[in-house]
């Protein structure tokens, strides 16, 4: 096959949760693929801003925010589609009453509503320092690409439901759930990109661990799922490596005969 583009996630595919660090058989693996001219790009539920474990390597493009931001290697903006005022606004009246944590993605910057035990868990697991704190009424100013919202699956029917209407939910950890504007995936960034670089989808390939993977992994024409995802990304891909710690990137380039 005659793959042109690979898309990959960061954390827990990319860059170990373990280590925090890119293993060296990635490392390698990327450096083979750009002699071979493929164009690789970061596919991530961070922010633009919070992509700080990617050592100096330099992508072709950045999907970010689960697909909401999606920027060129020189940080030229090709796409962005943000959560409405409405919904934001509805979310500020319904914690009032309603505390929970959130945490706001902005071209400015991460802010969130307020930290409580569970986000410094999240934070330290992918090691980045926490975000600064600013009241509702202040973050709702801001144009907001994605909210990590710190609820069970149960309140995040409710949000979605009656609060956050124009949004919808992926979920890659217990914990919380990354909520973007409705119709808002990685497979979607991955259309921006194909169409800049004019790409065929049947050239494509992507690796991914998590439930916000799920989109791109079935998107492309070949899915990898990490051997650390769950079973519900495994039955999404066309194909599971082994583990990130374990060399799995480089094992399914390998035996898809990509290197």
């Amino acid at each position: 096959m005659n793959i042109q583009a690979i898309f990959f996630d960061i954390d827990g595919t990319f860059v170990s949760f373990e280590t925090h660090k890119i293993p060296l058989s990635a490392l390698e693996a990327v450096e083979k693929l750009k002699q071979k001219n493929i164009k690789l790009i970061i596919a991530t539920g961070r922010s633009l801003h919070d992509i700080n474990n990617l050592d100096d390597l330099v992508f072709d493009g950045y999907i970010t925010a689960n697909g909401a931001y999606c920027v060129t290697s020189d940080k030229h903006v090709l796409h962005k589609n943000l959560i409405s005022k409405e919904d934001l606004c509805r979310l500020a009246i319904y914690q009032r009453d309603n505390k929970f944590p959130c945490i706001f993605m902005t071209e400015k910057g991460n802010f969130a509503n307020y930290i409580n035990d569970s986000v410094k868990a999240i934070n330290n697991m992918v090691n980045l320092p926490l975000p600064t704190v600013k009241s509702m009424e202040e973050i709702i100013k801001y144009d907001v690409f994605q909210i990590d919202t710190f609820v069970n699956e149960d309140e995040e029917k409710v949000l979605i439901e009656n609060i956050l209407i124009g949004c919808e939910g992926s979920r890659w950890h217990p914990s919380f759930v990354d909520i973007n504007a409705r119709g808002n995936n990685k497979a979607v960034g991955i259309e921006v990109f194909l169409k800049h670089y004019d790409i065929s989808r049947k050239n494509t390939m992507a690796f991914g661990d998590g439930g916000n993977d799920i989109p791109m992994l079935e998107y492309v024409a070949i899915g990898v799922a990490m051997g650390n995802a769950n079973d519900q990304v495994k039955r999404a891909a066309d194909y599971v490596t082994s583990s990130v710690d374990d060399g799995g990137i480089m094992m399914a380039l390998i035996e898809n005969r990509i290197l």
